[in-house]
């Protein structure tokens, strides 16, 4: 089977070091909250050029924290794009305010700055943009948009550590970024983890209180909080593929460029936009296809892994049936949803499994 995302090949890879890097924190003493996560949450911040990065648990408490630190909750709204994973919209869910969405641009599968700008009230407060699938968002529209209507912007980073806007590291262009680390992420490890970067101080150390139960001081608390700590192990093994990401995400950029130069006159196949403002970092390499059914059953009985990103958009979830969406409010995010399919992306896809996946689909596609 060629895979999606093959993680074995990416620890194979960096297994000394990993063993190694697993090995010291055993032998320390020391699992959670130690040297190692203060040491990734520095090496990120310079990387990213911010001044703070809390790590929490994961991805999703990333989001919760840095809404709840902001004072977000009951009576707010938050603008988000329905065509993403469901933690995006969850967490503002979590918090008590209301997810607001905005349509998606066709080409990048980004929230569309001009569909936010319709969808302000005066209970906004904030607005979470996906760097969807590792592609930043037009970031300078929607941070003009804020401005003018004194909004936040959270970014929703977690597809995307390494990705640039305008020569600027994603995770640095807003008010606050979060990422994931789950295992598939471009920066990754084995098990959950996540992180909050951020320029704001006071952000942070608010941020860095709620992680641990709403307290400074052990056992003296006066906030309700949450338990959302990085453990050392993985810290040990983010700090080791830190190392390796800008290489990573170099080959991911080169496959997407080979899938593209190989597919783009295809039949039933459109390739995925790439803003010239952004360097895109290919999370995932999804197409559309109103044949997707027919390709991705053609592919798997080659042994060729594929995903749907994402099958029913977060407006349409059986969750959010009370705010009263309905099909049709967003028909270009809805339509991505009925045409978008994954092929395999990974930093140690070889060309030769790649020629297979081209063959076919150029097979398939031109019959």
């Amino acid at each position: 089977m060629i895979n999606l995302v093959d993680l074995k090949r990416q620890f194979q890879s960096v297994e000394n070091e990993v063993l190694h890097g697993i090995a010291e924190v055993i032998k320390s003493g020391q699992y959670i909250l130690g040297p190692k996560v203060r040491e990734l949450e520095e090496k990120i911040s310079t990387k990213l050029g911010v001044t703070e990065a809390v790590a929490v648990a994961n991805g999703t408490d990333a989001l919760v924290l840095t809404l709840e630190a902001y004072g977000i909750g009951v009576g707010d709204e938050v603008i988000t794009t329905p065509f993403t994973f469901f933690a995006s919209a969850e967490a503002i869910s979590r918090v008590g305010a209301v997810p607001v969405f905005a349509d998606v641009d066709p080409g990048t599968y980004n929230i569309d700055p001009a569909e936010i700008e319709r969808r302000i009230t005066t209970a906004t407060k904030a607005i979470i943009p996906v760097h969807l699938f590792g592609q930043p968002v037009d970031m300078d529209k929607i941070t003009e948009i804020a401005k003018k209507h004194g909004l936040l912007v959270i970014e929703d980073a977690c597809q995307a550590f390494g990705a640039t806007y305008k020569n600027k590291r994603v995770g640095s262009l807003g008010d606050a970024a979060c990422f994931s680390f789950f295992p598939t992420k471009n920066l990754g490890t084995m098990g959950d983890g996540g992180i909050i970067t951020t320029s704001d101080v006071e952000l942070a150390g608010k941020i860095r209180k709620l992680r641990t139960h709403g307290t400074t001081k052990k056992y003296y608390h006066d906030q309700i909080g949450y338990n959302s700590r990085l453990d050392e192990l993985h810290a040990a093994i983010l700090l080791i593929n830190l190392t390796k990401i800008d290489e990573w995400n170099q080959k991911r950029r080169e496959l997407a460029d080979r899938y593209r130069q190989h597919l783009r006159d295809v039949p039933y196949l459109t390739m995925p936009v790439e803003s010239e403002d952004g360097s895109h970092i290919y999370h995932l390499f999804c197409m559309e296809s109103d044949r997707r059914e027919e390709l991705m059953q053609d592919l798997l009985n080659a042994q060729i892994q594929t995903g749907v990103y994402y099958p029913r958009c977060l407006h349409l979830q059986e969750v959010y049936s009370l705010l009263d969406y309905k099909k049709g409010d967003f028909p270009i995010a809805e339509s991505l949803s009925e045409k978008l399919f994954a092929i395999p992306m990974h930093p140690f896809l070889t060309e030769n499994e790649q020629d297979q996946i081209i063959a076919l689909l150029r097979q398939k596609g031109g019959s």
